[in-house]
Parts: structure tokens; C-alpha cells; sequence
């Protein structure tokens, strides 16, 4: 490491605390509680409280220690992560069949964690007002219009962007997790052979011994391990290294103290198991910690919704979401992004989901199906990509997947048992994204797919073009085309009814490339075809935003001199209209006209001036 990058470390480690583990910081506020709701009876038995420590410990140790920082963070694509991500590298050597699994796969991960994003800010932040009823239980009733006070406060606040509140968060989070941690030591030292349930034995035990709980169990311990997709989207942000000592050093150890000195508080005070959380405070300390707490949790929920904007930054740029209005909220950090109708659809859905659900025990029920399910998912994929893209022996790739998924397939299962219980809900919104992906992806690429893209074809035209040249016009005409060799129809309308050329005519076409980001070097590829045609090519990585400024700047760095102000940018924008469809063929072209009537135009997309801007088009089928 250079020295800058070891003093910046120390930064990156609080930086990593406050944005990367605020959903799994803030699950002690009622994992515990709800994984000791289903024993019957009072049945909190120290022998089963120690049971369920070993369990949480464990799926800490397994799942996020060796899963995520140990195999899965090494899947990065140009040091970017997540599940698209993932599913863009396994693509990558894989035939064209197994491709379309894994983009499948890629789809359903990305679909699951948006049903996530509205289950964690409603279940955070209600549990963390929650503890205004351990002062006192008349308080009960403000719990719900508080949650929903916070929750509207916070996603109005996000078109003002997070950068200056961002700073706040590691520190934050860091007296959140040293704060959990102290109170974890208090509850210890009242039992200290708690700590035996550090061994596997107790959690065997326990599963062998209530074998009528084990799968509802296992549906309630996940709670400890929400959020860990968030080692690895993150990762693109802030860096390996970061991530994994903010997990080893801070966040791990104070959540293991904490759960284990709620699960001491239990077994010396049975009263405890109301909320054994903020029973952990001194009287005098509760009404601070809830203040943390629900610093804490809104710092979790922001967490979420910048991954939900983020997630579908991407899914755009990938062509799997219709282009949608993208507010860029920070001058030095790109990955802070505002999305208007992502923002809004969010905050009606999670505000439902308080207004519906009420309490965070009735939310755990709903909690961890499209949680565990990203995590196949990601084993999966994590899977073809140690095979193909590692050049791993095949024995060991599979003893690898095998090893995750004898973890994430049992807890997957035993959350299915909540799908009647309100797990339908995130289910029912992730299903909805994943078709909504689907339809566009499909009917988009099959359009594209119907237009001509003959090379000789744009030859011979430019060539009759030249020899039997219309009006010539001075200036510079930019034609945009969604194919390399596309005759763009915006050129044939301009041709046939205004019966003009201008003087230089720029063919061009910006591409996504399957990168996260493509460097300045290679972006632009300029062909000239004849004396006044010229053929540009500007790739993109999914990571990136393409800027007509940026593309003309290079432009004139390789010897092609035009400016945004100087260029008349001509663009097609198709009427579509539906072929006779039937059954759901005709609802699934229902949806993508609707998306594709409100999606962003072109010179919206790549940041052209409106008033340089002619458009042209006509009717297509589809």
C-alpha cells in the first residue's frame, strides 16, 4: 500500500461503519427478542437462550465472516460488487444458454433486494422507537405516527442529497457499536458462562432437542444476518480492505457481545425478555440510547435506500429498467444518486408496510424470504464464477457452492414457512420488479433486434449521399442510432422531408459496455466513411454516465473539433404501436408501452441541450 492509501485506511474503516453495516449494526434491536418469542410458554431455559447465541454466533461466523469477506468480495469486477455485478462477470464465459440463467439468477437477486429495501426501513426504525415503551408503556400508541414522521423526514431530505449528512454517519455508527458493545460487557459480566455458547454444541443441541422449532428457528436467527449483501454492493465504494477489518475489528465483536450480554440479561432476569435490548441500559442511559437507536436505524434506512438507487442505476444502465430522471447529489462523490420516482414509490410502499404491520415482531414475521434467497442466489453465481472465471478445479468449485449453499438453502427453506405470515409481501413487490425487468429487457432487445444494421447498407447510402449530394447546410449534424450500423431514421426523415445535409454528418452510437467502467483512452472509436461522414462509437460501462460533452471533448482530442453549442443533434423517438396480441403477450406490451412512453428521452439521457435538439420519428410496430 502507498502511504496515502495507509492513512486513509483509518478513515475508510469509519467510513465503512457508518455506510456499510447499518442494517446488520442495528439487528440486535430485535433478533434476540424474536428468536425467544417462539419458544412456548415462557420457555426462555438458559439452555435454550444459549442455544440461540450459538446460533447467531455461528451464522455471524459462517455467512458474513467466511461467505462474504472471506470468498465472495473476491468476485470483484473492476473492484465493483453486488449481485448484478456478479451476474455480470458469470456471463462472461459461459455459453449463450447457461448466459441466460445466470442473467435469470442476476434478475431474481436484483428483484429480491428491492423487496428487502421496504421490509429493513419500516423494521428498523419502528424497533428503535419501540423503546419508548420500556419507559414507559403509555407511550405505546406514538409509535406508528413516530416511525411515520421519521420515515417521511428521511426520504424527503434525499433530493437535498446525503453528502453533508454522510459525514456523520461513521461516527455515529462507531459510538452505536462501541455503545452496543459496553452494554453487551455489562450484560456478560452478570453471566459469564454465557460464553460457553461460543461452541457449536450448544446450537446442535438445541436443533436436535426442539426439532418441532428448528426451521421457525432458523427463520428468526437470519435477522442477525440481514444486511450482509452489503459487504459486497458496498464494496465498489470504499474498498476491500476497509470493509473487512470495519467487519473484523468493530462491528462483529460488539455485535457478539451484545447479543451475548442480552442472552446473559435473560437467563438472570426473566423480565428482561419484553425487550432485552434496552433492558441492557442503566435507567438513566434508555431515553440516550433511543436516540441512538433511532439515529442508528434512519442511518440503516438511508443505507438501504441508497443501495435501492443505486441498484437501479445500474439495472438502467443494462438496459433492464426503462431510463428514468437521475439526480447526481454530490460534485465529488459519483455513487450519490436521487432518483424522484424510485424515491416516492419507496416511501409509499414502506409506509404501508408500518401503517399495515404495526409492530417489528409482525414485521420479523414477513422478514428474511427475499433476504436468504439473494443469498443462493449470490452462492450460485459466486459458484460459476470461482469455475469459470477463477479456472478453480471443477471438484472444488463444486465443494465451494456446496459448502454455501448446506448454509443459505436450509435457511432459505425455513423462511418459506413465513410466506403466509406476511413474507408474501416482499415476495409480491420482488416478483413485480423482476417482470417489470423482464418485459423491458425482452421487448427492448427485440426491437432493437428488427432494426437493419447492414454495414454495406450504410455504405452504399452515405456513397449515393456523396455522389448525388441534397442542399449542403453549414454546420455540424449529430445523428444518434441505437446500432453501430444503423441507418437511423431520424437521418431518412430529415433526408425525405426537409431535403437538407448539413456540411459534416456524424454518425453516432453509445454503447454499454458489459464493464463497470471504461477508460478515457478507449471510449471513443471514430471512423471516417466518406469526405463529410464520420462513424463514432462512445462505450460505456454500467458504472458510468455518458455525457455528449465528455464524448465531443474526446472527440476533439483526436483531431475531431466540434462543441455541444456548435452541433445540431438530431434523434428518433418512435410511436409504438401494439401488433394484435393476446392474453398476457398483450398485457406484457401494455407494460412496455407505458415504460417506454415515460422514459427518458435521448437528449435527456446524455445531457444534450434541448434547444440543440431535433426530433424526429415516426410509427414502429412491436
Amino acid at each position: 500500500m502507498s502511504q496515502s492509501e495507509k492513512q486513509s485506511l483509518p478513515a475508510g474503516v469509519l467510513a465503512a461503519a457508518g455506510i456499510v453495516f447499518g442494517d446488520i449494526g442495528t439487528s440486535p434491536l430485535y433478533t434476540l427478542k424474536e428468536c425467544l418469542s417462539i419458544l412456548p410458554g415462557s420457555g426462555a431455559s438458559a439452555i435454550a437462550v444459549m442455544g440461540f447465541l450459538s446460533l447467531i454466533f455461528w451464522a455471524l461466523t459462517l455467512i458474513v465472516t467466511l461467505k462474504y469477506v472471506c470468498f465472495v468480495m473476491r468476485a470483484d469486477h473492476d473492484g465493483e460488487g453486488g449481485v448484478l455485478t456478479l451476474m455480470s462477470l458469470a456471463r462472461r464465459h459461459v455459453s449463450a444458454k447457461v448466459g441466460h440463467i445466470v442473467v435469470l439468477a442476476g434478475l431474481i437477486g436484483g428483484a429480491f433486494f428491492y423487496g428487502d429495501g421496504i421490509i429493513t426501513p419500516a423494521i428498523s426504525v419502528l424497533s428503535a422507537i419501540e423503546g419508548i415503551e420500556v419507559v414507559s408503556p403509555e407511550l405505546e400508541k406514538y409509535v406508528v405516527p413516530l416511525a411515520v414522521v421519521i420515515l417521511t423526514l428521511l426520504f424527503m431530505i434525499q433530493k437535498h442529497g446525503t453528502e453533508k449528512v454522510s459525514r456523520v454517519f461513521g461516527p455515529v455508527m462507531f459510538l452505536w457499536f462501541i455503545t452496543i458493545g459496553v452494554l453487551g460487557v455489562r450484560g456478560i459480566l452478570l453471566n459469564p458462562e454465557v460464553l460457553q455458547a461460543l461452541s457449536p454444541t450448544y446450537a446442535v443441541t438445541f436443533l436436535l432437542t426442539h426439532k418441532a422449532l428448528s426451521f421457525a428457528a432458523l427463520g428468526m436467527v437470519v435477522l442477525a444476518v440481514t444486511g450482509a449483501e452489503a459487504l459486497y454492493a458496498d464494496m465498489g465504494h470504499l474498498g476491500k480492505k476497509p470493509i473487512r477489518l470495519a467487519w473484523l475489528l468493530v462491528a462483529m465483536p460488539a455485535l457478539v457481545l451484545n447479543y451475548f450480554g442480552q442472552g446473559a440479561l435473560v437467563i438472570a432476569d426473566a423480565k428482561a425478555l419484553a425487550n432485552p435490548f434496552f433492558n441492557l441500559a442503566p435507567g438513566w442511559g434508555q431515553i440516550p440510547l433511543i436516540v441512538l437507536s433511532t439515529l442508528a436505524t434512519v442511518i440503516a434506512a438511508q443505507s438501504v435506500i441508497s443501495g435501492v438507487y443505486t441498484l437501479t442505476h445500474q439495472a438502467i444502465r443494462q438496459g433492464f429498467l426503462p431510463p428514468m430522471r437521475i439526480i447526481f447529489t454530490s460534485h465529488t462523490e459519483a455513487g450519490q444518486i436521487y432518483i424522484p420516482v424510485v424515491n416516492w414509490l419507496l416511501f409509499a410502499a414502506v409506509t404501508v408496510i408500518v401503517l399495515a404491520f404495526r409492530q417489528s415482531s409482525a414485521l420479523s414475521s414477513a422478514y428474511g424470504i427475499v433476504v436468504t434467497g439473494t443469498m443462493v442466489i449470490t452462492a450460485g453465481l459466486a459458484g460459476v464464477v470461482a469455475l469459470r472465471n477463477w479456472r478453480w478445479p471443477w471438484p472444488l468449485a463444486f465443494l465451494f457452492l456446496l459448502c454455501m449453499w448446506m448454509i443459505d438453502l436450509p435457511l432459505f427453506a425455513a423462511n418459506l414457512m413465513k410466506l403466509l405470515s406476511g413474507g408474501w409481501v416482499p415476495v409480491l413487490l420482488a416478483l413485480t420488479m423482476m417482470a417489470l425487468m423482464l418485459i423491458w429487457s425482452t421487448e427492448r432487445n427485440r426491437l432493437i433486434r428488427r432494426l437493419d444494421s447492414d454495414q454495406e447498407s450504410l455504405l452504399a447510402l452515405v456513397r449515393s449521399l456523396e455522389s448525388n449530394p441534397p442542399t449542403r447546410v453549414d454546420g455540424t449534424a449529430i445523428f444518434l442510432s441505437r446500432k453501430e450500423f444503423e441507418i437511423p431514421q431520424a437521418l431518412l426523415h430529415n433526408l425525405k422531408h426537409n431535403r437538407v445535409l448539413h456540411r459534416r454528418v456524424v454518425l453516432l452510437h453509445i454503447r454499454t459496455v458489459d464493464t463497470p467502467r471504461v477508460y478515457n483512452q478507449k471510449r471513443i472509436s471514430i471512423r471516417p466513411l466518406s469526405p463529410s461522414f464520420w462513424q463514432v462509437t462512445a462505450a460505456y460501462g454500467w458504472r458510468e454516465v455518458p455525457s455528449m460533452k465528455e464524448i465531443l471533448h474526446l472527440c476533439g482530442l483526436e483531431g475531431f473539433g466540434c462543441t455541444v453549442n456548435e452541433a445540431s443533434f438530431f434523434t428518433s423517438h418512435d410511436t409504438l404501436v401494439m401488433k394484435k396480441r393476446k392474453g398476457l403477450a398483450r398485457i406484457r406490451g401494455g407494460i412496455f408501452h407505458f415504460c417506454q412512453r415515460n422514459a427518458l428521452r435521448a437528449h435527456e439521457q446524455f445531457s444534450i441541450p434541448p434547444n440543440r435538439v431535433i426530433e424526429l420519428g415516426g410509427q414502429r410496430e412491436f
